[in-house]
């Protein structure tokens, strides 16, 4: 009888589910499932830092719609939390697996022993130990399931260094292939509310749709599109449904941002709100007036049925997946006649305001604003290019001009707002698309949570370019200081060489003060087949969002 280790265990349930890509840190806790994988035909992926790792693997899944596996040992895990919180927001099907000392220790004071289980349990979608060599392929199995159902997220397995290690006979396991585990159907709506919620669409006189993150746990934006063009309906996307729908697009509107596109700030204005795996959140007022007009009907579809009239009721309320609801919606509404709104003038006028707003900024001055550093970006995007955004105002203006043209190709920071995600992930997106160019866009202070990760990309040759707007400071909250309390506190820094930390690890680097230095720059970073950053100077200047936060604080204080 063939016997097998828990670590060969760990290896075949990973594979049964299609992963290829392991992201990790090593450490003694994992040493012995390391040596296992390094014999099959796993990518490796060697991080400098365990929150690195988590934010690889969650880029990783967002973008594939495949697990992300993270590994890591105790102390590691604890470095891992960050992360896993993010992976929380982002909605990425995180599997976080972390070795810890041998099972029959625990609890009595085990080498570098902490509650892993416990600590995870808020971050994650479900937190487990596993007890029993035998039960690994069924835990991660439930890992599996639980991580891509409903709405989506990560969940953390402790597996002692001892099971690692453990010999059991091969017929004392048992492995269940994931069409067996996880369904394949997707969830449909009744035909009834479908029926209710083309009614309400067919009397609609300023109807807006907003399309969120879980209506993009999908490869393709053909069904959204379909929707759309059927109804001839306005759409705004957001999170993983950027791209979806190109914003090239007549009735695509852009980023649904309220304080960066003004065509976003309408949905004051709109009858009717289509709610498209977007939650209900603070990011859209919760839903409630003036956010959205009190006399407005809500339509809700969403693969959580928590989420559903979570702090507005709604007319319509739908649970399933996202792509199979629009279906049907769409299959009913080409029963009837749609024509375009005058609304859609509005939000064309609005979205020209835009423009002319943006275009005015991006005049070619030294220190240069962000705006002009992004407008000349997009002169040069191609229509496979990746765009990676890190928060902060200089991100903000580059969220508010950069178009989304595919789907998973226009990645920004979770609703967490943590800063420092954009290079992991951007070594994550070009793993997923190595033919194409990936573009990091960062700000001088989030560069620093993760800018060990260039040692990363040098060493696996993955080429990014990123960008990284220097402004000597925290800029956005330097601003809201500036607005709030008329003077900056623990927000400035220095005008740091950040390109030289680049090329000391391996990669290219240029410092750019110039405008009419930066197209160049660009064009040499590309062409240089290294990870390449460019750090450009630019003003500190105050954006919309940044605005937008003062303007609320004060409202808050008048109160």
């Amino acid at each position: 009888m063939a016997r097998v280790t828990g670590s060969h265990l760990i290896c075949r349930a990973l594979k049964l589910e299609g992963v290829a890509h392991i992201f990790v840190l090593a450490g003694d806790h994992i040493l012995p499932v390391l040596d296992v994988m390094a014999d099959q035909d796993f990518r490796i992926i060697d991080t400098r830092h365990e929150q690195a790792a988590v934010h690889m693997a969650d880029g990783w899944a967002r973008i594939t719609e495949q697990p992300g596996v993270c590994m890591y040992t105790t102390p590691g895990f604890a470095n891992a939390i960050p992360g896993l919180t993010n992976a929380m927001h982002s909605e990425g099907p995180v599997i976080s697996i972390a070795g810890c000392a041998d099972s029959h220790d625990l609890g009595r004071g085990a080498q570098q022993e902490i509650d892993q289980v416990g600590m995870a349990a808020p971050m994650t979608k479900g937190s487990f130990l596993v007890d029993d060599v035998r039960r690994i392929p069924e835990v991660i199995s439930r890992a599996m399931r639980l991580a891509f159902s409903g709405r989506r997220g990560p969940v953390h397995l402790t597996i002692p260094i001892d099971l690692q290690e453990q010999c059991v006979d091969e017929d004392e396991v048992v492995f269940t292939k994931p069409g067996e585990y996880r369904p394949g159907e997707s969830m449909r709506s009744e035909p009834e509310l479908v029926r209710q919620a083309i009614a309400l669409l067919r009397q609609a006189q300023k109807p807006l749709v907003i399309a969120g993150s879980a209506a993009g746990y999908t490869l393709s934006g053909e069904t959204l599109q379909q929707f759309i063009e059927t109804i001839r309906l306005p759409v705004l996307t957001e999170e993983q449904s950027r791209g979806l729908i190109s914003d090239d697009h007549p009735y695509a509107f852009g980023f649904f941002e309220r304080g960066l596109n003004r065509a976003a700030a309408k949905v004051r204005d709109a009858d009717l709100v289509v709610l498209l795996g977007r939650k209900q959140d603070f990011t859209i007022g919760y839903c409630r007036p003036p956010n959205i007009a009190g006399d407005a009907k809500i339509i809700q579809v969403d693969p959580s049925a928590t989420e559903i009239g979570r702090n507005r009721g709604v007319a319509v309320g739908i649970v399933g997946d996202v792509t199979s609801v629009l279906d049907q919606m769409t299959r009913a509404a080409a029963n009837y006649t749609w024509k375009d709104l005058p609304w859609l003038e509005d939000l064309r006028a609005a979205r020209a305001a835009q423009a002319a707003w943006a275009e005015d900024l991006a005049r070619p001055k030294t220190p240069m604003h962000a705006l002009f550093v992004h407008k000349v970006l997009k002169s040069i995007l191609r229509p496979d290019d990746c765009l990676v955004f890190d928060g902060g105002d200089f991100c903000h203006f580059g969220r508010s001009l950069l178009p989304a043209r595919q789907p998973k190709r226009w990645l920004y920071v979770s609703s967490l707002g943590m800063l420092g995600s954009s290079l992991p992930t951007a070594l994550a997106a070009k793993l997923a698309y190595p033919e194409s160019r990936v573009i990091m866009l960062t700000g001088d202070g989030s560069f620093g949570f993760n800018a060990m990760e260039f040692d990363t990309a040098v060493r696996h040759k993955l080429n990014i370019v990123a960008i990284l707007g220097n402004d000597s400071a925290w800029g956005i909250d330097r601003q809201i200081q500036l607005g709030l309390y008329g003077r900056p506190v623990a927000t400035d820094l220095f005008q740091t060489r950040y390109e030289q930390v680049v090329q000391g690890l391996g990669g290219y680097g240029e410092f750019v003060e110039r405008p009419e230095d930066l197209e160049a720059a660009l064009q040499r970073a590309f062409a240089s087949g290294r990870p390449a950053l460019l750090n450009v100077v630019v003003q500190r200047a105050i954006s919309p969002r940044a605005e937008a936060a003062i303007a609320r604080r004060k409202a808050v204080a008048r109160k």
